[in-house]
């Protein structure tokens, strides 16, 4: 009787979790909360804490982590192939435009990595970490909490090109945006609620410096940004210089996850080109923001879903790929 209790638990674990597992392009094996239960019972908690102590020390370090999850899963699928630094035929994906000079949080990582090897040696992916590190930096800046789905495997190899052309751009158009997302099997709806994550975290002047002064090529600022904001802006974002300059995407809490973004959006005050044509360039989109900033607890829903949904694209399961030793290298 126990046995075949225990035998449909099992099945209805892998039920509840088979369309997570099987979305985006992913075939065969299945990710699932409890994959580390035995083989490393204490991953979760060795994640939660080397994070914790990260953000304690640089609050932007959790806008960073989860930064790192996006732009990994967008290439290749959830894979750390951005990870891996450049070495013998691969050329590092931190060296694309979406990632040089701003992707970073590589050391909480491979601090993370360390401690796990120490605990259960090559057993917990790096694909894995950045998934968990990417629940934990929401959750510890006030943000939803998530089962995530475990199993992923990491590659061998990385796609500079993919990450130029796969990983959504400040300054593309919202069309552009939303069909980089469906080549991922994410909608409108995930778009939405994850763009929701610059709730928290920085930009430079350089992303978003033509919205200041030359929208169109016609020598005009972007006039869908309110202009007391933007004359704050461009105090520190002049015409030229101060490319890096860091500007907070959500001004009103920065450090804090919640609704204020989509409440700045219809202020006018969202800062990147891709932020606010979610309020002026489609019907769709602009209900769900007004819908995201009157109501938190929807946001938080629909964030959670559409992480776990993102977090399942393409995964390496099973005998593909492997689980590195160091997350910058492959194994030899």
């Amino acid at each position: 009787m126990a046995q075949s209790i225990n035998i449909l638990l099992v099945l209805t674990t892998l039920l509840v979790f088979a369309p997570f597992t099987i979305g985006g392009k992913s075939t065969g094996g299945y990710l699932y909360p409890q994959f580390y239960d035995h083989s490393c019972p204490k991953a979760q908690q060795i994640v939660k804490s080397i994070l914790a102590k990260a953000v304690a020390k640089e609050a932007r370090m959790a806008a960073s982590l989860l930064r790192l999850h996006f732009h990994d899963c967008f290439v290749k699928g959830c894979d750390a192939s951005l990870l891996l630094d450049s070495s013998g035929s691969i050329i590092s994906e931190k060296r694309s435009n979406p990632n040089r000079n701003s992707a970073r949080g590589f050391e909480v990582i491979d601090d993370i990595k360390g401690a796990l090897e120490k605990e259960c040696p090559q057993i917990v992916s790096c694909a894995d970490i950045l998934a968990l590190a990417a629940r934990d930096s929401t959750v510890l800046t006030g943000g939803p909490s998530w089962e995530v789905p475990l199993g992923r495997k990491d590659s061998r190899g990385a796609s500079l090109s993919g990450s130029n052309n796969n990983i959504p751009a400040p300054n593309n158009t919202f069309q552009t945006i939303l069909t980089k997302f469906k080549l991922k099997g994410l909608n409108v709806v995930d778009l939405v609620a994850l763009s929701g994550s610059h709730t928290i975290g920085n930009a430079r002047c350089t992303s978003f410096r033509q919205r200041l002064y030359n929208q169109s090529g016609n020598g005009q600022p972007d006039y869908t940004l309110d202009q007391s904001y933007a004359a704050q802006l461009r105090t520190r974002c002049p015409r030229s210089g101060g490319d890096q300059n860091l500007f907070f995407l959500d001004f009103v809490s920065p450090t804090k996850f919640d609704n204020s973004y989509f409440k700045n959006l219809l202020a006018s005050k969202g800062l990147l080109n891709s932020d606010q044509v979610l309020l002026t360039k489609s019907e769709a989109s602009m209900d769900l923001v007004k819908k995201y900033a009157e109501n938190n607890k929807l946001f938080f829903e629909q964030f959670a879903k559409s992480m776990i949904k993102m977090g399942n694209i393409s995964p390496l399961t099973g005998p593909r790929g492997e689980v590195r030793k160091n997350c910058r290298r492959i194994n030899t």
